[in-house]
């Protein structure tokens, strides 16, 4: 099982029949290598999934309609692939079948299971009309379900990883697929637990799902193919004079997701780094250029780094009785914190209060700050509000980020500096 490469392909690399054919070219420059490929949902199914999710519990549209519209969308782009597309529009529509049924069940108590049992069939429906072109394209491949190779436990929309039964199943399924010739063809993003229950693996998560393929086989590298020319330094779509990172070390990789850089799901790196497995992130639009990549390397040129998330909520929470904000106050809120799985991205804390910025996530933010106001704590929280963090900033950087903005907490180390402003 030695010296495997995995690529991993995101929404936008497998958009529309154009993107498709420019995947097969690329498998094409490595005829000789034994690769596993890892394929996130077309374009922006998964959003168009979690409205179809949120029709389901709310009844606010006609589901049916929106997966006969999901439906077209895929068969439409097989027939523009395939000169004969009946198989590949049939295996399309069995899993169009199943959604069906599913959405026919009453929606359960627990929104983010329903949740992975339905934008789950993205994954699915991408990789079987991907690898039914595959192969007419001459290009064989093996199609491996990642729910039966990823085992999780039963936290949906976060997956747990157990290691030692996906490193057995993982490697089953992918030395049997490759045994048969060509690749290996899988989802990202999903997995499954012990009851066969879809998982899923958090947003963005089919990055994580290269890496766990990558690590339990010890592949000689990770390929992510993007529609940027590496790694950037901000987001182009922010910052029009962005620039790209060459060659950066796990460890820096690993501050810069950990602050919510985009370019890579947090989760990415570690079981990497853990085997000194590289990283690479290439255009899949210029294929031939170097891109960029992550392995163990010194940080050879310090240029400060952007990164700002939007949809940030900024709590502060007050004790009610007489006491000031210590452990035994800290000890009791981060426990709530943890039991909804809210993630800090900023912590500050004074005598008498503490205050967080977090990810919006809905329900579960809404029932934490109840909980928390039931345990005797004044909640104040201003949202929307925007993060905005620099790694290696200087005073020019952070005027160009900052500006005029309103500052409403500010959070400085010695290679870092981050703000909650309005946004």
């Amino acid at each position: 099982m030695m010296n495997i490469k995995v690529f991993k392909f995101g929404g936008a690399s497998v958009k529309d029949a154009p993107a498709i054919e420019n995947l097969q070219s690329i498998l094409r420059r490595y005829p000789d290598d034994k690769i596993v490929v890892v394929i996130s949902a077309m374009g922006k199914t998964t959003n168009f999934l979690e409205k179809v999710l949120a029709a389901y519990h709310d009844n606010s549209a006609d589901v049916s309609v929106l997966v006969d519209e999901l439906q077209r969308q895929h068969v439409d782009v097989a027939e523009q692939l395939l000169p004969d597309p009946g198989s590949v529009v049939d295996a399309i529509g069995k899993l169009i079948t199943q959604l069906r049924e599913r959405l026919t069940v009453s929606p359960s108590q627990n929104y983010d299971f329903d949740y992975d049992q339905i934008v789950s069939f993205g994954e699915l429906l991408s990789t079987t009309l991907i690898s039914g072109y595959l192969n007419h394209a001459g290009i064989p491949n093996t199609w491996l379900d990642a729910r039966r190779l990823v085992r999780t436990d039963s936290t949906y929309r976060e997956g747990r990883i157990d290691w030692e039964i996906t490193a057995r199943q993982v490697r089953e399924g992918v030395e049997a697929g490759l045994t048969q010739g060509g690749i290996v063809l899988t989802q990202g993003f999903i997995g499954g637990t012990a009851e066969n229950l879809t998982t899923t693996l958090g947003r963005e998560g089919s990055d994580f799902s290269a890496a766990i393929f990558a690590h339990v086989l010890d592949a000689e590298s990770v390929t992510i193919w993007k529609d940027v020319p590496g790694l950037l330094n901000a987001d182009p779509k922010r910052f029009d004079d962005a620039v790209k990172l060459e060659r950066i070390p796990y460890e820096e990789a690993l501050e810069l997701t950990f602050y919510g850089a985009s370019i890579i799901h947090p989760k990415t790196l570690k079981p990497l780094q853990n085997k000194q497995i590289p990283l690479y992130v290439k255009s899949f639009a210029s294929p031939d250029n170097e891109g960029s990549v992550i392995t163990n390397c010194r940080l050879s040129t310090v240029i400060p780094s952007y990164i700002v998330k939007d949809n940030q909520v900024l709590i502060t929470l007050f004790p009610k009785d007489f006491s000031f904000m210590g452990v035994d106050n800290l000890s009791n809120i981060f426990a709530s914190l943890a039991k909804y799985r809210i993630k800090i991205n900023m912590m500050q804390n004074s005598a008498l209060s503490l205050s967080i910025c977090t990810d919006n996530v809905g329900d579960r933010l809404k029932k934490c700050m109840a909980e928390l106001r039931k345990n005797n704590y004044k909640v104040k929280y201003n949202a929307p509000v925007q993060l905005i963090t620099i790694r290696h900033y200087t005073p020019e950087a952070i005027e160009k980020a900052v500006g005029t903005k309103k500052l409403l907490m500010r959070q400085t180390s010695r290679a870092t500096v981050q703000f909650v402003v309005e946004q």
